[in-house]
């Protein structure tokens, strides 16, 4: 058994204290269980085996990618455990513990700087430009999450894992979008059950793209990358939630004091959103979110800083 297979089957647990009275149940599937500490092992690893099975990443070859360090993460992990050289691209608008982990496992890493750690489009755009140049080198695989149509199947399991552990009972499914890949994976294997479960997307209210409004900068780590991504399919979810930067930190604050989750950014917005649905469901209904990754990737930002 190799440390790949430790991906997935991630436990659902329940959310209480942060739910109010009269709503909807709240369960959020905890990737943190991952190996890595987030989701984004699931699709590092679809993604490198298939460009291996395609004879596109050769034994000896490198990986090249742009990340704001969860698929990094992920992508560096799954390179180790299969022998493969890779060059991320990444910037200090993200964490240093992110940055720290991908050296961990053997990374190497060039940067673009951004305006003052803000997350833009023009960031994104810049680092998507600089990994696209270094991938011209021969012996390079360009993983291109953006692009990458094998890192959707990744996470059509944890769709499966979810329709499993609520034994068939879930009315609706909320996640926060980056590359959606993950939204879609799972809204797949969910829709192939019960194609009248809602699925609603989730994006920063300070770049709200999907809801078609203007780019923007938030610090919502791993998601609103400031363009609509070239995978989205719009008809794949039913509605689209904003969430503010500030609540989705307060989110995350809360659900470590209150219920012992420790996630970042990402995942209070998930569950901010979730909270939103369950509310307008009522009871006896079932709502499934995310907990994307470990908080213990933002200890360095002001996340979990104490108040002065």
């Amino acid at each position: 058994m190799s440390v790949l297979d430790a991906i997935g089957n991630t436990p659902l647990i329940e959310l209480t204290r942060v739910v109010p009275p009269g709503s909807a149940r709240v369960f959020a599937k905890l990737e943190s269980a991952n190996p890595t500490g987030s989701m984004k092992d699931r699709m590092a690893r679809a993604a490198v085996t298939a460009a291996i099975a395609a004879g596109q990443l050769r034994p000896g070859g490198t990986v090249v990618e742009y990340t704001a360090g969860t698929t990094g993460i992920s992508l560096a992990f799954v390179c180790a455990v299969l022998g493969y050289r890779l060059d991320i691209v990444f910037s200090d608008a993200f964490s240093m513990e992110k940055r720290r982990t991908m050296n961990a496992f053997g990374a190497r890493i060039v940067d673009v700087p951004s305006d003052h750690g803000q997350i833009t489009a023009a960031l994104i755009k810049g680092m998507i430009a600089k990994a696209g140049e270094l991938s011209r080198q021969p012996d390079y695989w360009y993983c291109d999450q953006l692009n990458n149509h094998d890192a959707i199947g990744g996470y059509l399991p944890l769709g499966e894992e979810i329709w499993r552990q609520t034994s068939g009972q879930i009315n609706a499914f909320v996640h926060a979008v980056g590359t959606a890949h993950a939204i879609h994976g799972a809204t797949r294997a969910l829709w192939a059950h019960a194609p009248a479960i809602e699925v609603v997307a989730v994006e920063p209210e300070e770049s709200a793209v999907l809801s078609g409004r203007p780019s923007g900068a938030h610090k919502i780590e791993g998601i609103g990358i400031g363009f609509v991504p070239p995978l989205w399919h719009r008809e794949l979810v039913n509605e689209i939630i904003t969430v503010p930067t500030d609540e989705a930190k307060a989110m995350a604050r809360r659900l470590a004091r209150e219920e012992g989750v420790f996630a970042g950014t990402s995942t209070g917005a998930n569950v901010v959103a979730a909270l939103r649905i369950a509310q307008r469901r009522g009871p006896g209904a079932t709502v499934v979110t995310i907990v994307c990754d470990s908080g213990l990737r933002y200890l360095s930002t002001d996340l979990f800083q104490p108040a002065a």
